[in-house]
């Protein structure tokens, strides 16, 4: 993804299923302390910091326009019917919700396939897939590993299956793919700018991760390596969670953790879910002081933001993503390529209580997206 904030990227993520667990950060610095004296003083007008400062102004600037402005151009067919498999988690449901919406301005049909998030889930979903016989397939989270047979079958078929937020790359039978692994790492940048800005290159971090969402990997390669650029005295420390403390010890973890290392100042979330419950968790331990910001915010974390209980988020593109996945469809039924979706860079948007847009749910980045899409399908 785009390294330029006003063109560039918006959620995963936000759809990703356990698969096999990546190769941990090298923990760089633990509950070392950040630098004391002259070296403090020296950051406080360091290059890197004015870059970070400059990097999170820009990535909080909300953008304005979809990243396609070519229309189709032809009359687009109704009555299609796509076959929309769900990941396990809210945020494949709201992205699923959100296509169904750009469908049925266009007068097509969407299933949505329910699954658990595992991968024997995934391929029953798309064994219905394959049943269904339907005009695409579109999913979001699932590294082709898990359904690779059914692919096969799907693409025999000659029917197009659309990804997001995976682990993945396109071809073989996958025909567009966005939020892939090129495009998610400028998420950790934003976080990284977030974290040295906020600390004046004084942080001393804590970064918990999941391992078993893959497509996660970039976005903490991004984040350790800005963070360095930027603050190369700041400690940071990189903790892997399994998937199993989602939504049920996760907090826990957190309060261990921050009361075995009272030094770390900003704690950092590879993913929203694990923040949920964290607030509330710290003010019982009567932990104060701690920065938070996590990447793919949801509603749970936008209150937080709203209410003081949590600093910033990385605001996923979801809205955009799904009708841009319309997009490509509305392309490819009228005979053409879907390459100027593929190529289009999505929005992300870097947000704290100072440009929260709203507290009551997934908001969209661009705020006119749909009359901007119905444009470019003559349907305004």
């Amino acid at each position: 993804m785009s390294s330029r904030p006003r063109s560039a990227v918006r959620r995963a993520l936000t759809a990703i299923v356990p698969v096999t667990a990546l190769l941990a950060l090298t923990a760089c610095g633990g509950d070392a302390t950040p630098a004391t004296g002259a070296s403090q003083a020296a950051a406080a007008n360091s290059p890197g910091l004015a870059a970070a400062r400059e990097a999170a102004e820009m990535y909080s600037d909300r953008p304005a326009r979809i990243p396609i402005t070519k229309p189709v151009g032809k009359e687009i067919p109704k009555g299609k019917q796509i076959d929309f498999i769900l990941c396990g988690v809210q945020s494949c449901k709201d992205l699923a919700d959100f296509f169904t919406a750009a469908a049925e301005e266009l007068g097509w049909t969407v299933k949505q396939i329910p699954t658990q998030g595992t991968p024997e889930s995934v391929q029953a979903a798309y064994e219905q897939a394959v049943r269904d016989k339907p005009d695409a397939v579109v999913a979001s989270g699932f590294p082709r590993a898990v359904y690779a047979k059914q692919l096969a079958r799907l693409k025999a078929a000659d029917i197009p299956v659309i990804q997001s937020n995976a682990d993945d790359v396109v071809g073989d039978g996958i025909s567009l793919l966005k939020n892939g692994p090129k495009d998610v790492g400028v998420q950790g940048e934003m976080l990284a700018s977030w974290v040295v800005s906020d600390s004046g290159a004084k942080a001393n971090t804590v970064y918990f991760e999941l391992p078993a969402y893959t497509i996660l990997k970039p976005v903490k390669e991004g984040f350790a390596a800005k963070y360095e650029q930027w603050c190369q005295s700041c400690a940071l420390d990189t903790v892997e969670v399994p998937i199993t403390a989602v939504g049920k010890d996760m907090p826990d973890r957190v309060v261990s953790y921050l009361r075995s290392h009272p030094k770390v100042t900003h704690v950092v979330f590879s993913l929203g879910l694990l923040n949920v419950g964290v607030p509330a968790a710290l003010k019982t331990a009567g932990i104060t002081g701690k920065h938070i910001v996590v990447n793919v915010g949801d509603a749970q974390n936008y209150q937080y933001i709203q209410s003081g209980l949590t600093d910033g988020a990385m605001a996923l593109n979801s809205h955009e993503t799904a009708w841009l996945q319309a997009d490509a469809l509305a392309r490819h039924f009228t005979g053409q390529s879907m390459d100027v979706a593929q190529e289009a860079v999505l929005p992300n948007m870097l947000v704290t209580k100072d440009n929260l847009p709203s507290a009551d749910g997934d908001f969209p980045l661009i705020e006119d997206y749909e009359a901007q899409f119905k444009a470019l399908w003559g349907l305004s």
